[in-house]
């Protein structure tokens, strides 16, 4: 450990059970001595095990719907009470498709589906900050980051909506982090991370083999929750102070390769 995060408070949305990054970030931020409020949707908070990361973190939880604005402003308030000041950092780990969850393609969307996951997989982001920005509850060299994927820019078919999720998300992170930024002197970036087992990635059709190719194509083969939840600790500490409006991939290499050789030898045994 290396008390990166002393004396720091935050808030973590998304900790569902022990393979969500949400979890992974707060035991480790935990680890490196911060103290925060673990926050979920009500209905998540009794599908999962969330008291039992709070109690090992020594953690209040409050359940917040994160596209309702009361209780964002409630969450907030409530927050810096509890931790007896202003924030200093904030991790947005939300996303959900009910076009995938209930098996329609994407060129059959049910619109209805389609603007309730864009509500809560990405403008929710936008309502966070909206109320930190507002209520002046981040201090200054704070840090927020959101988790995406790359189908924000290549199409991956299987994906669905939540692709197009991840694009406004992460437009989000630039537009809302100028002004953060310029106002407040807080840092806003997203994450975008190797394909990984949680609950809402296994959801996706074929996300097996999808995993197994993407660690066959990344030089560092794919990068895990708790590498993710390292990496994630690197941005919310007073290292990276100057790191804003990036989307920063943390995929092994993989944004960056065209094929590899694995991937070739696959494909020229097939051939044979």
């Amino acid at each position: 450990m290396y008390n990166l995060l002393k004396g720091k408070k935050g808030i973590i949305f998304g900790a569902l059970n022990e393979d969500s990054i949400a979890w992974k970030v707060a035991e480790r931020a935990h680890e490196e001595g911060a103290s925060f409020v673990l926050t979920n949707a009500p209905i998540a908070m009794r599908m999962g095990a969330i008291n039992e990361l709070a109690e090992k973190t020594g953690s209040k939880i409050i359940p917040a719907d994160a596209t309702s604005m009361e209780d964002l402003e409630k969450l907030v308030t409530e927050s810096m009470e509890i931790l007896g000041g202003k924030i200093d950092f904030v991790l947005h780990s939300i996303g959900m498709s009910i076009n995938v969850r209930k098996g329609k393609h994407y060129t059959d969307s049910n619109y209805d589906f389609t603007h309730k996951g864009f509500d809560v997989s990405a403008l929710s982001f936008h309502r966070v900050m909206n109320v930190l920005y507002n209520k002046k509850a981040m201090n200054e060299w704070g840090s927020v980051v959101a988790l995406t994927y790359m189908a924000a820019q290549r199409v991956f078919p299987d994906y669905n909506d939540m692709a197009d999720n991840k694009a406004y998300l992460e437009s989000i992170a630039r537009s809302f982090g100028y002004f953060f930024g310029r106002d407040h002197k807080v840092r806003v970036n997203t994450i975008s991370q190797s394909p990984t087992p949680t609950t809402a990635g296994s959801g996706v059709k074929g996300f097996e083999g999808f995993l197994s190719y993407a660690d066959k194509m990344s030089p560092l083969g794919n990068a895990t929750a708790l590498d993710c939840a390292d990496y994630t600790i690197t941005l919310f500490s007073d290292l990276t102070r100057k790191v804003t409006l990036q989307n920063l991939f943390h995929d092994g290499g993989f944004s960056n390769m065209g094929v590899s050789d694995v991937i070739m030898e696959n494909f020229m045994g097939e051939e044979e």
